[in-house]
């Protein structure tokens, strides 16, 4: 049912992994673990499973043992029978490692962009492009001038750096809490491929990114409202001038500009949870947050344009070839999925 996403999924983390070892060899480069939320990927992701595993377990022991000890042993163990099965751990630490690798080989390849390209950019094109779409405008500065750089710009900076935290949070809730197993290797496997896809895309039309290019059109959202995307935008500036002039091994530069993963991550995950999830609450608020994020991707001077439309159409890609992978039957009403046997006795249509 779902062997084709577990082949997907390791063909495309194995792929990630030997392009980052083979370009670090010929670079004379070291592989970094880069960190990020909770810490480097090794201890963020068994420290999220961990976390993830006593929230499956914990509530539901207390709720239903009506705070009698006696009973949590019993209830404990027949909820790691019934759902963490084997069919589950493999789709866990199938889908941990997998994303771990393609990740981590993501993040050095990204970094080694800039040795690999040298000082080829289209900055100044993509440029040109928005310039065109908004009839001689700076899109950026459009949206500064109608928006405002004071409350909006926290507020545009908060849902932007949400995405930190919400990439690792996502993939840990489906692996361990998807009522199907098929939609665990559906997101994964899509999470996957995106990465793999937004780091060709960097190599095919290697930018630093408006908000780096033409710093100056952003100065009222970057410097002078003084918000933690400004921080994060000047770590960015400056871890790439340690990699890329000062030579500091162990550590990654983080800027390139097209396409835009923020916003295809965030699609990602707002169809998956269109697709899986029931709660039409929980729809409009990741929808609300991928429109949000794409507001302040150019708000920001994080990206162009073209790089938005080319994070929608990797989102929609990966999120088809995954799909189609777990063995999801799209259609015009929509979707079926083909539940296993073993993991949910509950129809697949109440997954909507």
């Amino acid at each position: 049912m779902y062997r084709r996403a577990y082949s997907l999924l390791i063909a495309f983390a194995a792929v990630m992994g030997a392009l980052a070892i083979i370009t670090a060899i010929v670079l004379d480069k070291r592989l970094a673990d880069p960190e990020g939320f909770l810490g480097p990927a090794w201890v963020r992701l068994p420290l999220l499973l961990t976390g993830a595993f006593a929230a499956d377990i914990v509530p539901r022991v207390l709720w239903l043992s009506r705070g009698n000890p006696s009973r949590w042993r019993e209830l404990a163990m027949d909820r790691i029978r019934s759902h963490w099965n084997r069919e589950r751990m493999t789709l866990v630490v199938t889908g941990l490692v997998g994303f771990y690798i393609t990740y981590v080989s993501y993040r050095n390849l990204k970094s080694f962009l800039p040795f690999v390209m040298g000082d080829k950019k289209y900055d100044y094109e993509l440029y040109l492009v928005d310039r065109a779409l908004f009839f001689g405008n700076d899109p950026g500065v459009v949206l500064q001038n109608l928006l405002g750089t004071g409350v909006t710009a926290h507020f545009l900076s908060l849902i932007y750096l949400w995405f930190l935290p919400l990439v690792p949070i996502a993939v840990t809730a489906w692996l361990i809490w998807s009522r199907n197993v098929t939609h665990g290797y559906w997101f994964v496997t899509s999470q996957c491929i995106a990465w793999s896809l937004g780091t060709l895309s960097y190599y095919l039309l290697p930018t630093l990114g408006p908000g780096f290019a033409f710093a100056w059109l952003y100065e009222p959202v970057i410097i002078d409202a003084n918000t933690p995307t400004s921080a994060l935008m000047d770590s960015l500036s400056q871890a790439r001038v340690r990699v890329t002039l000062e030579g500091v091994e162990g550590a990654v530069q983080s800027t390139a500009g097209f396409a835009s993963l923020h916003v295809a991550i965030t699609l990602l995950v707002a169809l998956m949870v269109q697709y899986t999830v029931r709660n039409r609450l929980v729809h409009w608020v990741f929808w609300a947050n991928f429109a949000v994020t794409i507001v302040a991707t150019i708000y920001f001077g994080w990206h162009y344009i073209a790089d938005d439309i080319a994070g929608i159409l990797i989102a929609l890609l990966a999120f088809y070839l995954g799909g189609k992978a777990s063995g999801q039957v799209f259609d015009r009403h929509g979707l079926s999925s083909h539940p296993t046997a073993t993991t949910s006795a509950v129809p697949v249509e109440a997954d909507r």
